[in-house]
């Protein structure tokens, strides 16, 4: 308790919205992604400190005209690694991000009429992989996708990213 007249900072548990604090638990609880709280409020995502953070290894197959294959995926270690693109980067990496540094070695994707499409691989519960959709990008114009955060999608360290460029 701060004495009299002097202002109190309060501790990390004594905020609004976090279990146990001065709000008595009934606070927002954030989702798995913390960007939006599942009461249905939307706060902003917390900014991550890249400078303190320690980057990860993301592995990027990209392919022109198409998606690869889930079978070229099926065998750890047998990846079309002609196509990959090794990354180091942080979790909240967006796609327009990533769609920049795609750009730096694939001339295709340069083009003012490019659209890359990212879906993400991950190996479900039995340890089969399954692909889903992450998002687009245009290289002309800006999209509800450009600024969609790996965090935000089932990413975990490890998985890969299947991108098909479109010129």
């Amino acid at each position: 308790m701060a004495p009299r007249g002097v202002e109190s900072r309060g501790g990390p548990y004594e905020r609004p919205g976090i279990r146990g604090g001065k709000s008595g638990g009934k606070g927002n609880f954030l989702t798995g992604s913390n960007n939006v709280p599942m009461g249905g409020q939307h706060t902003p995502r917390k900014a991550m400190d890249r400078a303190r953070t320690c980057p990860f290894l993301l592995r990027v197959f990209h392919k022109i005209g198409g998606h690869h294959g889930l079978e070229a995926f099926s065998v750890r270690g047998k990846e079309p690694v002609d196509d990959e693109l090794q990354v180091y980067t942080w979790p909240d990496v967006t796609l327009r991000e990533l769609a920049d540094l795609v750009k730096d070695v694939a001339p295709e994707a340069r083009s003012h009429s490019a659209r890359l499409s990212f879906r993400l691989i991950y190996p479900d519960k039995a340890g089969r992989n399954v692909m889903t959709e992450l998002g687009t990008v245009t290289a002309a114009k800006r999209g509800p996708d450009d600024e969609k955060p790996l965090s935000a999608s089932k990413f975990q360290t490890g998985d890969l990213l299947n991108l098909a460029i479109y010129p």
